[in-house]
């Protein structure tokens, strides 16, 4: 008796851990699907690009200027007459500045590919829990079927009392009026299916009617699954806030070296005619004219403000960082409190549903001697189907809270 005992719980196990094995290989499949088909993550995913754009858009110079002029009234000089001038001017930034430029187009793309972590992570979750959500519709209706079988057979029992003495034909009625309401429960849950559906599919960006598969039996596992509350520190939502934090750093970079001056070279030219009648060595010689010029921020108030900005910016962001961080332990706290009240509730429910099931078969014992009171009988079944019903919401609970974590930790 002791081994068949044994042999039985490990027959369970072995069922939790294929169960649990099979739900999840399932649901990652459909997870994966849809991160590769959503739009959002595919908006995000272009942001990023762009982002990635910009460092290619700030590694440049400043425009080259040219210039042409032509004297209307020609200066004459000893050389000659003046004609016309041709100039071309390139400035330089100072040394380091392109770098910085650089650099601060990149913590604004690690900023970016942040948020795309973030909307997967968001939309893991939403996947997750829209498919639990189709779990529970899914049993409850099978519940809803079962015991509108149930009632059918006590209808037969009941019609069979009538016969012969036993019932009168309100039971009878009372059990039909209970089956109607099965019924329209059970249509209802069907078009609750089909909006969550709908959700589920444009979730993974597919055709709204598209057949989901769905596990057939959900068990809450005999040990939590294990997690970190460590994982937290690391959430993509507060990596997020560091990133900012080091694009504002390396925008006050740029800043310093902006605020430097700006070096410019440039060449001037300018053709001069023959002198008639003259013979001299540089007689008509074209004039050549390098330049250098330097651009210097005198007046740099606009570069000490904007130091001033960026360091209440950063305490901005660390003061955000620190309410994010503190909302985040708040759901981590409420998300293992569900979880562990859903245990407690499937396991009050298990054993609810043994009792009442003892009472079923107690009932039935007395139909065979001739006794049965039919109100027992829908009292019993109510009660039966209620803590079913709160069994299938203990399990969805269990697992969209699990979901929850793993969000917050992983």
């Amino acid at each position: 008796m002791i081994k068949k005992r044994k042999y039985k719980i490990v027959l369970v196990l072995v069922f939790c851990l294929y169960a649990g094995f099979a739900e999840a290989q399932q649901l990652q499949s459909y997870i994966q699907e849809a991160e590769s088909n959503n739009p959002d993550i595919q908006a995000y995913e272009l942001r990023y690009n762009i982002a990635e754009e910009k460092v290619n858009e700030v590694n440049s110079l400043p425009n080259t200027e040219f210039g042409a002029g032509y004297f209307v009234s020609e200066p004459e000089t000893r050389t000659g007459a003046q004609r016309a001038r041709f100039s071309v001017k390139q400035m330089l930034p100072w040394f380091g500045t392109i770098t910085a430029r650089e650099n601060y187009a990149s913590s604004m793309a690690d900023a970016e590919y942040v948020e795309i972590a973030i909307a997967k992570r968001k939309l893991a979750l939403s996947v997750s829990q829209s498919y639990y959500q189709l779990y529970a519709i899914t049993a409850k209706q099978e519940v809803l079927e079962e015991n509108i079988q149930l009632l059918k057979t006590y209808e037969r029992l009941a019609l069979t009392s009538v016969e012969v003495g036993k019932a009168s034909a309100v039971d009878v009625l009372r059990l039909q009026i209970r089956q109607n309401e099965l019924e329209k429960q059970k249509e209802v849950l069907g078009e609750d299916y089909l909006a969550e559906k709908v959700q589920f599919n444009n979730l993974l960006n597919k055709e709204e009617n598209k057949k989901i598969t769905v596990m057939d039996t959900l068990i809450i596992p005999f040990e939590n699954m294990p997690f970190s509350k460590d994982g937290l520190a690391m959430h993509p939502e507060l990596l997020k806030y560091d990133k900012l934090y080091e694009s504002i750093t390396q925008s006050e970079s740029l800043n310093q070296k902006e605020s430097l001056p700006n070096i410019g070279f440039g060449l001037d030219y300018i053709p001069v005619a023959e002198r008639p009648e003259m013979n001299f060595s540089d007689n008509g010689k074209d004039i050549l004219m390098p330049m250098v010029s330097v651009s210097i921020p005198i007046f740099n108030s606009k570069y000490n403000s904007r130091t001033k900005q960026n360091e209440l910016r950063q305490q901005e962001i660390t003061a955000q960082k620190n309410e994010r961080l503190n909302t985040l332990k708040t759901l981590f706290a409420q998300a293992k409190q569900n979880r562990n009240s859903a245990r407690i509730a499937f396991s009050t429910q298990v054993k609810n549903l043994k009792q009442a099931k003892d009472a079923e078969n107690i009932l039935i014992r007395n139909y065979e001697t001739g006794t049965i009171d039919f109100n027992d009988v829908l009292d019993i079944q109510e009660l039966q189907l209620k803590f079913q019903m709160n069994q299938i919401e203990s399990v969805k609970m269990y697992y969209v809270q699990s979901a929850i974590i793993n969000y917050l930790t992983n």
